[in-house]
This record gives C-alpha cells, structure tokens and sequence, in this order.
C-alpha cells in the first residue's frame, strides 16, 4: 500500500499588514490583514510529487514556508509521517525529524552564501546534523554529493558567483541531499533558469527521486514543467485551492474554469490545432479580496451565487458552476 507522508490539514495563514500604531490613531483605521492562505488540504504519498500551480499572489510559496516551518500556521495542521508540527518540535526529537526534510530555494544565488566555497556551503548539513563526521569525512562526502549532481569534486574549492545559474542550483540540490532527507520542497527552482537548463535540472530531480525514493512538494507557474514532474496536481487561486487532481487528468479533463484558464493559455507546442486563448484579468488583491468565490470576477459562468458564496471543494473542485453541473 502507498503510504502518505505528508498530510496538510485546513492549512491558513494571515498576515499583519496595518499601518504603525500611530499612523493608525492620527487616520482613524484599524488593522488590516492578509490572508495568504485559506483552509488548503492535501496529502503526498512516499516516493511521488505533488506540485502546486497557480498565479503569482497565490500563496505557493507561503505554502512551502508552512510547511518546512520557516512559518507558522494561523490554523489548521501539517502532519509528516505521523507527527503534526503544528506546534513546532523540540530538542532531540525535533533534530531526528528536521534532517528527514529540506528544501531548494527559487534563486540559487540568493540562496547561498557568496562568502562561503562551495564545500562549507554542502557541508553545513553535515556539521548540524552529523556532529561526530571528522573533517576529512565531510570533505569526501561533498566530492560525492557534488559528483552525484553532475559537478566535480574539484569545484568544492570554489565560490558561488564562479557558476552558472544551473551550477547554482546543482549546488543547492547537494546541499539539500547533504542530510540524507526523505522530503524535500521545492520552491519554483527552475524558474531563474533558462529552457535548456530547466530540463537538466529537472531530469536531475526526478532521477534523485527514483534511486534514493525522495518525495517532492513542487511549486511551480510553469505547467510543461509541472506535467513533466508530478503525480497529482493542486491548483491555487488566491490562497485557496481551487482543483486537485492526477496528473494526467487534470491536463486532459480540467473542471474548475480557471485551471482550464491556465490550460488554454499553455502553447500548443504538439501543434495539434488547439487555439491559445490569452489568461483574462487580474488576480485581485488579496487585502481585499472579492466577496464569495474569489475568482467570480473573471469567470465566464459566475452567477449570483458565486458573488455571494465561498465554495467547498466537492470531487476535488471547488465549483458553484461545477457542483450545479452548469458546466461539464
């Protein structure tokens, strides 16, 4: 039986954006919240990867943050194998359970140190969570993690600004294989990239996850990249989830009209025929969002009820116009 590692639960997030105290008093308003994210729920099975598209303001990224902790959630619950970090962990058990998840960043240059060569940078799990490895040991084990990503070992001697954009990023997927983890988060880390070098990258991530059984979380806006990579899809519109499905029937029969939005807007690169439609409006603000369905403004087969009412996701879509079968 396929086992779930990871299960997000009712997952929100809301930010504190109000003016300063002061400002507040002098112009009379109150305190102002974003909700980045709302009420998300998904589970990812061991050995696959679940990606998560949508807009940019979406709350992908928050998403990814949650999950490796660098936030907290407002509500709701993210369990990893069993244990929720909900409330975050302490001490031995949190050490135990924090080198089983790592993540790559979107930049890679930003992402690493420039003041560090490129073997302390891979290093750096090692020395947390491998206290005993001698130095020499954590040398030997950067070459391998280097050579293992297509570099040389000879490159540990070096800086980041003496690589490539796509050097970079192999750098920091050693970096993150460095703690022998069995989770990692991947936060857009081929977009910075360019096509040519988006596809070695990405063929490198999904041979790691066949010889050593890794589980991926993908966040992507690229859904070529994103039908190259993963097994089930979420889609997200202004922090809510709009559509989960399998893969491949998300791409050939998509239900919510904003994924089939997305879908219509991707280049017929096969050139069967299919006309490109160009993606419609804005997303809106997400300080003041639109009241009911949040994507009501932009789609086709909005009614009053859409206006006026949040939908729940029902068969894996969250629909007014689905639900009514007012659209197939």
């Amino acid at each position: 039986m396929t086992k779930t590692l990871l299960d997000v639960r009712d997952l929100s997030r809301r930010f504190d954006v109000s003016q300063p105290w002061l400002n507040r008093k002098i112009e009379g308003t109150g305190k102002r919240f974003v909700n980045a994210v709302t009420e998300v729920s998904f589970s990812v099975n061991q050995g696959e990867t679940f990606a998560l598209v949508g807009e940019s303001g979406s709350g992908k990224s928050t998403i990814a943050k949650l999950i490796v902790g660098l936030l907290k959630p407002s509500h709701g619950d993210i369990v990893f194998d069993g244990i929720s970090l909900k409330d975050g962990l302490k001490g031995a058990k949190a050490r135990a359970l924090r080198r089983r998840f790592q993540m790559i960043f979107q930049d890679p240059l930003a992402s690493l140190n420039p003041r560090w060569r490129v073997v302390d940078i891979v290093a750096e799990p090692l020395r947390v969570f491998e206290r005993g490895m001698s130095n020499r040991d954590q040398r030997l084990r950067v070459g391998e993690l280097l050579t293992l990503v297509g570099l040389a070992p000879e490159d540990g001697v070096k800086f980041p600004h003496q690589f490539s954009g796509g050097q970079r990023q192999r750098i920091a997927i050693a970096r993150a294989l460095a703690a022998n983890p069995d989770f990692i988060v991947c936060d857009e880390p081929t977009s910075a990239l360019d096509v040519s070098v988006q596809a070695q990258i990405l063929n490198l991530m999904k041979d790691l996850q066949k010889e050593f059984g890794l589980t991926y979380v993908f966040i992507s806006h690229n859904l070529q990249v994103v039908r190259h990579m993963a097994n089930d899809i979420g889609v997200l519109y202004l922090g809510r989830l709009a559509e989960f499905a399998e893969a491949g029937a998300l791409f050939d029969a998509p239900k919510h009209p904003y994924t089939r939005m997305l879908l219509d807007a991707v280049p017929d690169i096969e050139m069967t025929g299919r006309r490109r439609k160009q993606v419609e409006g804005e997303i809106p603000s997400p300080i003041d969002p639109p009241s009911g369905c949040a994507f009501h403004p932009r789609c086709p087969f909005a009614n009053d009820r859409c206006k006026r009412d949040v939908p729940l996701v029902i068969n894996g879509v969250a629909c007014h116009a689905v639900e009514e079968g007012r659209i197939g």
